[in-house]
């Protein structure tokens, strides 16, 4: 079995929603069987990653998508899906979890729901209330995702793709991607000196947008200079400038 290694809160989900599926059933008095497909894109995403101590790089991503479903009256509307994806990407594997609601007239259709992630498709469970505020709604779910671009061939019920299983642990835990810049210094005559760059000595560096106005009022060409720099988004960064003689 493959192992994948980040926090465990998913667990916890799924507990919940089993413990939710027994409790909610007692004493029901009837079921039918629905279903719905859906899309959904990105309106809203935020992500963040990190390297296992065995090489593996986790990405996790907050997202906000919406798009339409359609299908029995209780799953059709406008669908909003707020989720975190947590996935392996040098596997392809991971867990998606969060809720989804579906905009329908008089009341809602609302669920959490968490899944399996393997290589670009979710599979698993959603636990909810339906339009109806005297129905639950238990539904298998599965799509094609992309945490940056959304769900497409979403399926709730009705014939949803088969699963996949991960195991998740704490053995190798994430630690923080190292970022370590790149840093650079000069000193000598500023050789040239504009709003956008400044260079000394033959480095040349971008001058941040903020600090442009403060390093023209006080630096001119043909002064001696010390420079420090950082290499940032594709170029030398100017970091600290001061006088010298």
């Amino acid at each position: 079995m493959r192992r994948l290694t980040f926090a465990a809160a998913v667990l916890v989900a799924l507990v919940a929603t089993s413990y939710a599926v027994a409790h909610g059933i007692e004493g029901a008095k009837s079921a039918k069987a629905v279903a719905g497909t859906f899309t959904a894109t990105a309106s809203s995403t935020s992500t963040r990653s990190c390297t296992t101590t065995d090489g593996k790089t986790i990405v996790v991503t907050d997202g906000k998508y919406t798009g339409a479903a359609a299908g029995d009256p209780d799953l059709t509307g406008a669908i909003t899906l707020r989720t975190r994806s947590t996935v392996n990407t040098t596997d392809g594997i991971g867990v998606v979890d969060g809720r989804l609601r579906v905009d329908v007239s008089g009341r809602d259709t609302d669920a959490a729901f968490a899944a399996v992630y393997d290589h670009g498709t979710v599979a698993g469970l959603a636990v909810g209330r339906a339009h109806d505020p005297r129905a639950k709604l238990v539904a298998n779910v599965s799509a094609t995702f992309d945490p940056a671009t959304g769900f497409t061939a979403g399926k709730i019920g009705g014939g949803t793709a088969a699963g996949s299983a991960v195991e998740i642990g704490t053995a190798n835990g994430c630690r923080p991607a190292a970022n370590r810049p790149q840093k650079s210094e000069a000193r000598g005559v500023i050789s040239a000196l504009s709003t956008a760059s400044v260079t000394v000595a033959g480095l040349t560096c971008a001058i941040p947008a903020d600090k442009s106005a403060e390093v023209n009022a006080k630096f001119k060409q043909g002064d001696t200079a010390k420079i420090s720099c950082a290499f940032a988004n594709g170029q030398n960064t100017l970091t600290r400038i001061e006088k010298k003689r």
